[in-house]
């Protein structure tokens, strides 16, 4: 296992380092619903990062038009969408409210453990967006 931490772009991009760190996870990008980047891995070239975002929203619209089409159930929730290549896996998982967390992984990777480490990482993300901001103390400075 490397002991070197890909770094990360972006604000909100803390969310992707530990799972840079995970053996295997070669790229990671957080992208809206209708395909904008709000943080990628600082590896990830920002025209790629942009690429992978549009396809993220994507291949999420086509995986649940995919469901519906089998069960006749309109906007089923999708826990993830894995595509898998001789290149190695991409895992996309929602992220929330009109976002989504998506992985590259190499072939190798243990998936399972992607997997759970992308959903530990969207429960963290999720609690920060609902923690309120936080704001300077205006009085104790006038």
């Amino acid at each position: 296992m490397s002991t070197s931490r890909p770094p990360v772009t972006d604000e909100i991009s803390w969310v992707l380092t530990p799972l840079l760190e995970l053996p295997g996870v070669l790229h990671a990008v957080i992208a809206t619903g209708d395909g904008l980047v709000e943080g990628a891995s600082k590896d990830l070239s920002r025209a790629s990062a942009e690429r992978v975002a549009a396809m993220t929203a994507t291949v999420h619209a086509a995986a649940r038009a995919f469901t519906t089409a089998f069960t006749d159930v309109e906007q089923p929730k999708l826990a993830q969408t894995v595509v898998e290549s001789d290149l190695g896996f991409a895992v996309v998982v929602p992220a929330g409210q009109n976002t989504s967390l998506a992985v590259f992984a190499a072939p190798d990777a243990q998936l399972g453990n992607v997997a759970y480490q992308m959903q530990v990482q969207v429960a963290a993300l999720s609690r920060a967006m609902a923690s309120p901001a936080r704001q300077q103390d205006a009085v104790a400075r006038t």
